[in-house]
């Protein structure tokens, strides 16, 4: 007896570039590695699939933001297609 073929799957997206602030880089870099590791699983998975709790944010604030565990990061979409990463925040800090 023979197996169905597996479905195709979806061709992945574009991958895009990220551009990270030096904000959101010295925000990263005081968060334990291991919660940091995760955060940078969890942006990498984004960019090849967009898959993720994302949102765009609500007036005053601007861009968007990705829930990574107890952290958000936050970034904007470019006209050139690319990510900017603006700040990555643990979620008690992130909207004040």
């Amino acid at each position: 007896m023979t197996e169905p073929p597996e479905p195709p799957e979806p061709p992945a997206p574009e991958r895009i570039a990220v551009h990270w602030s030096p904000e959101a880089r010295a925000d990263l870099r005081s968060i334990d590695r291991e919660p940091a590791m995760q955060i940078l699983y969890c942006v990498d998975r984004y960019l090849a699939s967009r898959t993720g709790d994302v949102k765009k944010l609500k007036p005053p604030l601007t861009g968007f933001r990705l829930r990574c565990g107890d952290y958000r990061v936050f970034f904007d979409l470019k006209t050139d297609g690319a990510i900017e990463i603006t700040a990555v925040r643990h979620r008690k800090e992130a909207y004040r």
